[in-house]
């Protein structure tokens, strides 16, 4: 054998290793990489939710999950609506003022929603996170006062909040219920999680 062959024969099993070895680097780093991009749960934990209310009667709430937290969406009832008028003066932040959680510039009225029948909150008390229960029956019950209007009870340290879920005076809760960016896109679809302003 000559030295040229074995050269040419060497040089061809040079090239076949490092061709291996640079598919076999491909497809090992093509998974690690991977791995780097968020993954589908992540990216749904933080994506807008889209909702239909057209099946919501008067005075039934439903609760959809966004970023982890449940999200009421109560139709409220025109009694339910005129009980706010009567809480006013009851309640803590009546114009939903305080900026531990900033209220969008749509809600920071009485109602607390853009449409006044529609209630979009965030479940979780801001005392210590609890999750209130609600309480739409109006009248003395346990736990609550006598001139009860109906709203939310958070048990486990009975901060009360009215149905727009605004905080009553003199409770553990420091603020209000938080409202979460929303807006509609249609007279039945709901999108929390963004809004116009967004």
């Amino acid at each position: 054998m000559s030295d040229q062959q074995v050269d040419k024969s060497r040089r061809t099993w040079v090239a076949i290793a490092c061709g291996a070895g640079a598919v076999g680097g491909v497809a090992t780093a093509i998974p690690f990489v991977s791995t780097f991009q968020p993954s589908e749960r992540a990216r749904a934990a933080g994506a807008a939710v889209e909702v239909d209310i057209s099946t919501l009667k008067p005075g039934e709430m439903i609760t959809v999950e966004w970023r982890g937290k449940p999200v009421w969406i109560l139709r409220r009832t025109p009694e339910q609506l005129e009980s706010l008028a009567k809480t006013e003066s009851q309640v803590a932040d009546p114009n939903s003022e305080r900026t531990q959680y900033p209220t969008p510039e749509y809600a920071r009225n009485q109602h607390r929603s853009i449409k006044p029948e529609i209630f979009v909150g965030v479940g979780i008390c801001s005392h210590l996170g609890c999750s209130p229960v609600s309480k739409f029956t109006p009248g003395a019950q346990p736990s609550l006062p006598d001139d009860w209007q109906g709203g939310f009870l958070c048990p486990c340290h009975g901060s009360t909040f009215d149905i727009a879920g605004r905080v009553f005076k003199n409770k553990p809760a420091p603020d209000n219920l938080e409202v979460p960016p929303h807006m509609y896109l249609s007279d039945t679809k709901l999108l929390i999680g963004e809004d116009k302003q967004a």
